[in-house]
């Protein structure tokens, strides 16, 4: 199909849209919850001291006792079986990033002949899938298939619902015979227990006696791009690697900046009405939705809540999008670039810790200065951010978020933290040893007697950090829209458990030794501003300056994927993960081999794209309009008439350098690039993706020579405006 099929198919969907007639008139109050298996529907289900049991195990992380799985399992079958499902699955998070489920059916036959519902305790609690055909990084053989799934408690199954028929779904980790984690829940759920451990230690310190479990909490931004599914099913590249691989720049782009926050299209906004629903009923609280920056691409972001269930509606968020979109004949992307030259798309993550008793630990108040049991924890954050920054910007690798981080939309490789001015003054007070005070929130007197004076937070925002504090949590603003929130709450959790059990080590050890713990409070903050302070930064992170500035502060400046993963392999790094019991250095090298073969794939999957795409759909385009215009330009020639084309001098040489890019890359793509996968990864980065480059140049010079007609894919300006 040519682009200018694609288009007009698509302009027709688009004028000739309805919204389509969908009973939306329950509240959407009533929905929230509905198909999952929640404390409520548990407290209704099951005995009193199994549910008491089982909510211990939710929240306060009290061991769960295997006896009352029988009984959970049987309340959760006839729920299950009464809201229209046949089948369960154990739904797991392999190291791919996506979700993995393996449907088995309830029913089981009898002697008799027939059949009756079964789910017994143990199938809830463990489920065995074959490990051998996921990510491991050595872990496992090839012939060694064994692994497990395991119930996680802490995150309610839910009902996922089909036109055919519904399936319970019961999150678990994902386990290998060994006993290692081959997945992304596993890592998570221990970073929260490491944390935890440590931060009561501090509050102890405080003289908190009523401890309840300290949690992190995560609240993920996630964006994401929309096209008419004619386009996406024109464009192989789409398709196949998640972004275009050629695309001239359109006239009008995001220039204008009239898409953010615009209206937002009635298809569009008929979708998202939708994924609102969808999302409401396995109790995803969607609370905010809006146009981003580019045209075509959108935003959702939920309520905060703790960072394990965040992960996994995380998880579900992203299939929901892609899910809802095709029924408005739509395409949700979730690459970082599926468009070279406009907006790319990430998934900022909010994070906070705290627990029911003592509250949200990274609220400063109203007093900062005077609230020295969030300065601690803030330190903490700021020591953990600098001493491993290079560990947050490998969580954040890959392939695809390469294209976004540090390119004036998303905020650099270098890992700093904003404070705020506020915030900021504070610390500078305390590395002085003076604190007296915090500058206070302002007003805002706007000049019109209808609107009433408007209270001025004390500091501003800055989007070009990385690690910002955004009032009474930090916003880590490099994940990737496609990526797992995981990677970036284990490190987070993680580097917080090494930098509490400082603070608490250094405590002890101060108030031990005589001193007042005001006065040992004083002197560990000051120790940690002054070792730390380099990474507090307030300033433009896109500034060229800030890169020299940077170097000169020691922070390190891992621009690429390859730059950044070898940080797993540092020995401080891998001490930290075993010292904590989050990853052994066994699993943590497994993930490097992962993330490293991933890249590889990624990038030589796109350059096969790329040529395939070049050889067989844009240069036979050109070389046919090319003939068209010589055939031309002889037939006016046999009649006498000069013919001067600049397109056609032009379209010649373009053809040339598309001819020798596919060359090129073709060459590139049958040299063998070494036999480790770290070998493999500079391989495709130093040879692979220039070549990739090359051949796009030329295609994209063509894009604005040949003929619209003859261009054999939608365009930007199709793409980015037909919706």
């Amino acid at each position: 199909m040519s682009g200018s099929q694609s288009r007009r198919q698509a302009i027709n969907a688009v004028t000739g849209y309805q919204v389509p007639d969908k009973d939306f008139t329950e509240p959407l109050g009533e929905l929230f919850g509905r198909n999952t298996f929640s404390p409520a529907v548990m407290k209704s289900r099951l005995p009193k001291s199994v549910y008491k049991s089982v909510m211990s195990t939710i929240d306060k992380g009290t061991p769960l006792d295997p006896t009352v799985a029988d009984v959970v399992a049987s309340a959760m079958k006839d729920w299950a079986l009464e809201n229209g499902a046949s089948h369960y699955a154990h739904v797991f998070y392999p190291l791919t990033g996506l979700t993995a489920e393996k449907h088995d059916s309830f029913l089981s036959p009898e002697d008799s002949g027939a059949s009756m519902a079964e789910f017994a305790g143990k199938t809830l609690i463990q489920g065995e899938p074959d490990a051998s055909s996921f990510p491991n990084g050595g872990i496992r053989n090839t012939f060694e298939a064994r692994g497990y799934t395991g119930w996680d408690v802490t995150s309610p199954a839910y009902i996922l619902e089909n036109p055919n028929g519904n399936t319970l779904c019961i999150p678990t980790v994902f386990i290998s015979w060994t006993g290692e984690a081959l997945d992304k829940k596993t890592p998570l759920l221990r970073s929260q227990q490491a944390m935890s451990k440590q931060a009561a230690r501090v509050l102890t310190l405080f003289g908190h006696d009523d401890i309840d479990t300290v949690v992190s909490y995560a609240g993920a931004e996630q964006e994401y791009f929309l096209i008419d599914r004619h386009f996406y099913f024109s464009r192989p590249d789409l398709m196949s690697s998640g972004r275009t691989l050629f695309g001239a720049k359109p006239a009008k782009g995001q220039q204008f900046d009239d898409h953010y926050f615009g209206a937002i299209p009635e298809r569009v906004l008929a979708f998202m009405i939708e994924v609102d629903r969808e999302l409401f009923k396995q109790g995803i609280l969607a609370k905010t939705r809006h146009n981003e920056v580019a045209p075509g691409q959108f935003e959702i972001a939920p309520l905060f809540e703790k960072a394990n269930l965040a992960h996994d509606h995380q998880q579900l968020m992203m299939t929901t999008l892609q899910r809802v979109a095709q029924r408005y004949g739509m395409e949700c992307l979730l690459h970082e670039k599926p468009f070279a030259g406009v907006n790319g798309s990430g998934k900022h993550v909010n994070f906070s810790i705290g627990n029911g008793n003592q509250g949200n630990l990274l609220n400063p108040g109203d007093t900062p200065h005077e609230n020295v049991q969030f300065l601690v924890f803030c330190a903490a954050v700021i020591r953990g951010v600098h001493k491993y920054g290079g560990v947050l910007r490998a969580v954040v690798a890959s392939a695809r978020n390469d294209h976004r981080l540090g390119a004036n939309e998303a905020p650099p490789a270098i890992i700093s933290i904003f404070l705020g001015e506020q915030l900021a003054d504070v610390f500078d007070q305390i590395a002085a040893g003076a604190l007296t005070g915090s500058k206070p929130a302002g007003t805002l007197t706007l000049g019109v007697d209808t609107l009433p004076p408007f209270k001025a937070d004390p500091g501003d925002r800055n989007r070009t950090s990385p690690f910002a504090f955004t009032g009474n949590r930090f916003e880590f603003r490099a994940p990737g829209s496609s990526q797992s929130i995981s990677g970036p709450m284990v490190a987070i959790n993680t580097i917080l458990a090494d930098s509490l059990d400082y603070i608490a080590t250094e405590l002890e050890a101060l108030i031990e030794g005589g001193m007042e713990f005001d006065a040992a409070v004083q002197k560990v903050l000051k120790d940690i501003i002054t070792e730390h302070g380099a990474v507090v930064f307030n300033g433009d992170g896109y500034a060229d300056a800030w890169q020299v500035e940077a170097a000169e502060r020691g922070l390190p400046n891992l621009k690429t994927t390859v730059d950044a993963l070898p940080q797993f392999d540092r020995p401080e790094v891998k001490d930290l993960f075993e010292k904590y019991g989050v990853l052994s250095n066994r699993e943590l090298a497994s993930r490097l081999e992962v993330y490293l073969e991933q890249y590889a794939l990624s990038v030589m999957l796109e350059a096969s794209e790329t040529l395939e795409i070049a050889k067989t759909k844009i240069l036979p385009a050109a070389i046919r309009y090319q003939g068209e215009l010589a055939g031309a330009a002889m037939n006016l020639k046999a009649i006498g008439m000069s013919f001067d084309s600049p397109t056609l001098d032009a379209i010649t040489a373009s053809v040339g350098a598309l001819t020798s890019g596919i060359t090129g890359l073709e060459t590139a793509l049958g040299i063998h690039a070494g036999e480790s996968s770290m070998e493999e990864a500079v391989y495709a980065m130093e040879k692979l993706i220039p070549a990739m480059a090359a051949v796009r140049a030329a295609a994209d010079e063509l894009e604005g020579l040949v003929a619209d007609d003859t261009w054999p894919l939608p365009t930007y300006q199709e793409m980015l405006h037909i919706l």
